[in-house]
């Protein structure tokens, strides 16, 4: 792990368990980036424009007593491809490992003396529309926004309900504890305040996870699997060229170290012409923050294969004898009811085939499902 002395700007290279202590930048990028090749001749180095952002992050840790920085431009040799490769498997925890995540908002102004943040600029920041900062948001414990000026804004703690309304994450999965609002106890009726505590981001479900990065987009298709390595505790090999085959590469290391099948829970988009129970872009999860798997035995192992997907499901059959709906081991997080997807095709060859209409997973009556399903 490469990272900036804050007091010298030189790159020193760490391993294991000598990485010191250091801050972390997150940011969003613009034309005239430094990069790692660029860092080795200062006096080019400070003629570009993204020069000024990394030696204020160095300026900024260096008050808050930090020796050194990790900037994501250029602290990764990204002309090597097994490097970039390791440093994408590592962001999230390298994030994690962070004292503190400095997040700079470019297109964000400071506020006048005196007054409030202006929300509206702030829930417009690019920042929270790409892919790649939504790890940024999540795994540093201690996160603090800055304007393009470098006044503080606030901090993840400070900012939770707004932060939460903006990305659509709960606010449990977003600090150390995050002060709700006040309300009356109906049965007491004194005045409280709801208070939500730090949880894991894998205490969520698979579907939840997704839906944080559906409305997000990147610059390369392929990042826009890469960027949820992290948040969804994987590790895979980076294929550049891949285009949108990234993402389904993702679901089938998804299924290899989790059974929550809340992954098959997305709505479908009829730009897409498939029939394939896997999503095709993660924007097929926009709606599916609600869906986790059902408490219980644990489902049949299923995998990929080179015919599909092979997974053993109970189904119900519907008015057509090629019609059915398949009934997941997943649910809604409000009533837990079992859910359904509808497929078509041929149930005694076992081959079946996810249906476009209806576009989205089913809520089933219990009572339909126990006495009506079949394996």
């Amino acid at each position: 792990m490469r990272l900036i002395n804050t007091a010298t700007l030189s790159l020193d290279e760490f391993f294991g368990d000598q990485v010191p202590e250091y801050a972390i930048l997150s940011h969003t990028w613009h034309e005239e980036e430094v990069a790692f090749r660029d860092w080795a001749d200062q006096a080019s180095a400070s003629r570009k424009k993204g020069y000024r952002k990394i030696v204020d992050t160095c300026r900024l840790a260096r008050e808050q007593g930090y020796g050194y920085v990790w900037v994501d431009t250029n602290c990764i040799d990204k002309s090597s491809s097994a490097e970039l490769s390791e440093a994408i498997n590592s962001m999230f925890s390298w994030y994690q490992g962070a004292r503190v995540c400095y997040v700079y908002l470019s297109d964000v102004p400071s506020p006048a003396l005196g007054e409030p943040m202006d929300t509206k600029t702030f829930r417009r920041s690019r920042w929270f529309t790409r892919g790649w900062t939504l790890q940024e948001l999540l795994a540093p414990r201690d996160v603090e926004f800055y304007s393009k000026d470098w006044s503080l804004l606030g901090t993840k703690l400070s900012l939770c309900p707004e932060i939460s309304l903006i990305t659509g994450i709960n606010a449990k999965y977003l600090g150390k504890k995050c002060l709700g609002v006040w309300y009356i106890c109906p049965r007491s009726g004194a005045v409280v305040q709801s208070i939500e505590y730090d949880i894991p981001v894998n205490n969520a479900s698979v579907a939840e996870r997704l839906s944080w990065v559906s409305n997000r987009s990147t610059t390369r298709p392929e990042d826009i699997a890469y960027c949820m390595l992290g948040i969804l505790g994987l590790h895979m090999p980076l294929l550049y060229g891949e285009g949108h085959g990234a993402f389904l590469r993702l679901q089938g290391e998804i299924m290899k170290v989790s059974n929550d099948q809340s992954l098959f829970c997305w709505t479908w988009d009829r730009y897409y012409d498939r029939g394939s129970i896997l999503a095709p872009h993660p924007s097929a999860f926009s709606g599916s923050s609600h869906y986790v798997p059902r408490p219980g035995p644990r489902p049949s192992p299923y995998h990929l294969t080179n015919a599909g997907l092979k997974i053993e499901l109970s189904f119900l059959s519907c008015i057509s004898p090629t019609t059915f709906l398949a009934i997941l081991e997943a649910g809604c997080s409000s009533s837990g009811s079992k859910i359904g997807l509808p497929f078509y095709g041929n149930h005694q060859a076992q081959r079946m085939y996810r249906q476009p209409n209806p576009p989205v997973p089913i809520q089933l009556c219990e009572g339909l499902v126990e006495n009506q399903a079949l394996p």
